[in-house]
């Protein structure tokens, strides 16, 4: 039996295609980027292109009936990616409109093959192919002829050793259709929509032989800089093996929270990679319980990450205990703060920025305060299956070994014990419960821990403060009775009656 034959895998210089594609894009295959208008297909082919062009590799980009090649130049010297001194030298714009206007696909093959006879190209661009079709639609026998002519363009192609990328504005139903898509060895589509004030743009690898891509739609984002992708990050067998499940049966080691007497309610801290959320009303202290969390692991020497979607980072690091002392660990670069732009995000860009920052700080704790506030911030089509994806992030970062906080709020409502606005309380392990009380017609604070998973843990509820210092827990109510109804009542005494305590108001 022969060796096989090792296929060369380029870069395409897109951040993220190259994962999703499988590894980077097979050299000499023959491929098509579909899409609705404006959605980003030029900007991806031009971005591919310089990226493999040079001087040992020639590029060859042709345009049918797209934009001319004056206005697309324009447009993508905008992009950082452009580099003007490769232009008529590493890279060629030849426009062939009017070889197509009769409608004869052999005279466009044939000046194809002219142009790519004179400057051997080892990356060639069609845009956009659509105009092909059409043109092909007037022959006699248009399906034939169509599939003739990319049978014929593809065996040319591959041939002379180019890496060949068909630029066209397609509709999903045309897959079956039109032959391009049988013979393409790579098929990317790329999507984009626009929900209330938000444009959210989405990529799938449909096809991409000899590889195995990344399956479904990868969210992506056009900048000064091109195109970036964000995949979608999957839990493999060895995440899920290496997470929380096999840490819990090793008795993982406890992590303090940064407040002592709530270690030990806890039962001696957080098992390190455990998920931990935090429920209360606003103004119940969430935060600054987070942020103690925080920077407990940073004195301990294990670096933090801090997403914020409620405030800005400024003002975050004022909240509670040692604003200064917070503000000098970020400088030092012991806790990272994120902070992305509100409105059209998604997961896997907030996921891919959180786990870019715990590889660059080598993080071992994270927050994301709050999920309210990030769901709010996610672009609307993304808010429908948050628990969905909710539930990847949390397996994602638990499965890299991260302790995880997550805070909620959530408006204290005394005929109903909730923890989660999403029903999402089940994804985490443990749970750390922040309520209002009203005793004597003053307003305290509460806290308790509702569950550590395979360990043992306090139920008793506990007063606490804000200080100056942080949070200070204080007695238990173990006097009082009915404290999740807002209104607790003192335990009458044995051989006593029992004696409410006054309520505020008339």
């Amino acid at each position: 039996m022969s060796d096989r034959v090792a296929i060369r895998r380029l870069p395409t210089g897109v951040p993220g295609l190259d994962e999703i594609l499988g590894g980077g894009l097979p050299e000499f295959s023959f491929n098509l980027i579909a899409g609705a208008p404006g959605a980003g297909k030029t900007t991806v082919a031009q971005q591919i292109m310089f990226t493999l062009s040079g001087p040992d590799r020639p590029a060859l980009y042709v345009t049918v009936a797209g934009e001319p090649p004056l206005k697309m130049l324009r447009y993508q010297q905008q992009f950082t990616y452009f580099d003007p001194a490769r232009v008529n030298d590493s890279v060629r714009y030849v426009n062939l409109g009017q070889d197509i206007a009769g409608g004869r696909l052999e005279q466009l093959m044939g000046r194809i093959v002219q142009e790519v006879e004179a400057t051997s190209p080892r990356v060639v661009v069609v845009d956009s192919f659509r105009s092909v079709a059409e043109a092909a639609q007037r022959a006699e026998n248009a399906a034939l002829e169509l599939q003739h002519f990319v049978q014929q363009l593809a065996i040319r192609l591959t041939g002379w050793e180019a890496t060949t990328f068909l630029v066209g504005e397609y509709v999903p139903s045309e897959v079956e259709q039109n032959p391009v898509f049988t013979v393409a060895d790579g098929l990317l589509w790329l999507f984009q929509s626009l929900d209330r004030n938000s444009m959210v743009r989405k990529m799938q690898v449909m096809k991409m032989r000899g590889q195995a891509p990344i399956p479904g739609l990868h969210t992506f984002r056009i900048t000064n800089d091109g195109v970036r992708v964000f995949p979608r990050m999957i839990v493999g067998p060895q995440e899920k093996s290496s997470g929380t499940s096999s840490q819990k049966h090793a008795q993982p080691t406890r992590l303090s929270i940064g407040v002592e007497k709530l270690d030990e309610m806890l039962g001696g801290g957080i098992p390190a990679g455990y998920s931990v959320l935090v429920a209360g009303p606003s103004g119940g202290g969430k935060s600054v319980l987070a942020t103690s969390f925080i920077m407990e692991g940073a004195r301990q020497g294990e670096p933090g990450i801090v997403a914020v979607f409620e405030k800005r980072p400024s003002e975050y690091s004022q909240t509670g205990h040692g604003g200064r002392e917070f503000e000098q660990m970020v400088r030092d670069r012991r806790v990272g703060v994120i902070h992305t732009r509100p409105l059209d995000l998604s997961i896997d860009e907030t996921l891919h920025d959180i786990v870019t920052a715990i590889h660059d700080l080598n993080a071992k704790r994270v927050v994301i305060d709050s999920l309210s506030g990030f769901e709010l911030a996610l672009a609307p089509t993304f808010r429908e299956d948050f628990r969905e994806s909710l539930y990847r992030m949390v397996a994602v970062l638990t499965g890299m070994g991260i302790t995880l906080m997550l805070t909620a709020e959530l408006e204290d409502s005394y005929t109903d014990l909730r923890f989660s606005p999403h029903g999402t309380a089940f994804l985490t392990d443990a749970i750390i419960m922040q309520r209002y009380i009203e005793v004597k017609g003053q307003l305290q604070r509460v806290m308790g821990v509702v569950k550590v998973r395979g360990s043992e843990h306090s139920n008793e509820l506990h007063r606490f403060e804000i200080t100056e210092d942080g949070i200070a827990i204080g007695e238990t109510l173990g006097s009082y009775e009915g404290l999740l109804t807002g209104s607790p009542s003192a335990k009458a005494e044995p051989g006593r009656p029992r004696r409410k305590t006054r309520r505020a108001g008339p």
